[in-house]
């Protein structure tokens, strides 16, 4: 039986598996409706990778380092994309979408994975 606080990290982490979908859609799809020269695409993409930065170094309990990793690198690395789709030419713009997306599908299922195997 699972605990409510595992069941509250499951939903967090399909919630990621399903904003990954979107953005793998939309990615895809060509539907890019928003400018990423802003200051605030720039700002997001830094927030992201101090946080999975963040996330990497802060201390915690031994048995959710696995689960820790996967977040912080997940977050690090979808800043880092974040940041290049605002700097490379507009066809590969889809692309990197489409990339982010799988990134966030791959943080949800495997985090998932983590939280439900045996202790």
């Amino acid at each position: 039986m699972l605990t409510p606080q595992q069941m509250l990290r499951i939903t967090i982490e399909i919630i990621f598996v399903l904003l990954g979908g979107l953005v793998v859609w939309l990615g895809l799809s060509e539907h890019i409706l928003f400018d990423r020269r802003k200051p605030g695409w720039l700002v997001l993409s830094a927030a992201l990778i101090v946080w999975g930065v963040r996330a990497l170094y802060k201390p915690g309990q031994w048995w959710s380092r696995k689960e820790q990793w996967t977040r912080g690198l997940s977050l690090t690395l979808l800043g880092v994309v974040m940041l290049a789709i605002s700097r490379v030419p507009f066809p590969w713009v889809g692309r990197l979408l489409t990339f982010a997306g799988v990134l966030l599908m791959l943080r949800g299922l495997v985090s998932t994975v983590l939280i439900l195997r045996p202790r």
